[in-house]
């Protein structure tokens, strides 16, 4: 991936797939406005790499998010590539969690996405040229007991994320909808409980596939990618016998 002389934006960036995202795109050669709202990892990644810069943001505020962009392409230059991978997963069986959470979730994970979308994209639509990345997830498609609120939410981004590619076809700007399986980053460390049990016996992938799937996805053109070998598969299981996969969940559920 060469990146020389581009601007790229990417939330979440202070852990997991946002971090390792704004350090390759800066190994790339871009400048890269690396967007969170825990200040000290911010800080400490753009100490590491001059050309990452730490911009503290709320992506759940869409007013913060819009004077955001205008401010990084003011400072930096208008925006190439823009990565949408802010989100929290806090677990638990739906009727034991407090809605409020649940419905915080869904303002980072969900309006995170809709925010940064509707503050870059008439950007890029105006210049006809740039690429949008939206973070979702194959728990989007496959929904499981005791994630139900994160997939609730992955299902709206994936949702979002097509219908926004559809009518933005032919308009010189890509979008991509990414939906891994579980991959291993510090976020698998929010689960708990029957939710931790689950995920330490599903099969997972490393950040780099996920990155790598990503950029031949945008070569491509495409709007869906399931990084992972077995992702598409069980993505297709869900459509096609989704019944199977609920017994399969109630088994190792134990519920």
């Amino acid at each position: 991936m060469a990146f020389e002389g581009s601007v790229a934006l990417v939330t979440g960036a202070a852990s997991g797939m946002g971090r390792l995202s704004a350090q390759r795109l800066a190994a790339a050669g871009a400048q890269v406005a690396a967007v969170d709202v825990t200040e000290d990892a911010l800080a400490s990644l753009a100490a590491r790499h001059e050309s990452i810069h730490a911009f503290p943001c709320d992506v759940s505020d869409s007013r913060a998010v819009e004077a955001l962009v205008a401010r990084v392409e003011s400072e930096l230059g208008p925006l190439d590539r823009v990565m949408s991978a802010a989100a929290i997963a806090p677990s638990g069986l739906l009727s034991e969690q407090d809605p409020e959470l649940i419905l915080r979730m869904m303002s980072i994970n969900y309006g995170g996405v809709v925010n940064v979308a509707y503050a870059v994209l008439p950007r890029m639509l105006q210049r006809r040229r740039g690429e949008l990345v939206n973070f979702g997830s194959l728990a989007g498609w496959l929904p499981s007991t005791y994630t139900g609120a994160y997939s609730a939410t992955k299902f709206a981004v994936n949702s979002f994320s097509e219908v926004l590619w559809h009518e933005n076809r032919n308009t010189g700007v890509k979008i991509l909808c990414v939906c891994p399986p579980v991959v291993e980053t510090p976020m698998l460390g929010q689960m708990v409980g029957g939710a931790h049990d689950m995920i330490q016996e599903a099969p997972r992938i490393q950040p780099e596939e996920v990155l790598d799937a990503i950029e031949e996805g945008l070569e491509q053109g495409r709007l869906w990618v399931f990084p992972g070998r077995g992702s598409t598969a069980a993505w297709r299981i869900r459509r096609w016998f989704p019944g199977l996969l609920w017994k399969r969940i109630h088994s190792s559920a134990g519920i």
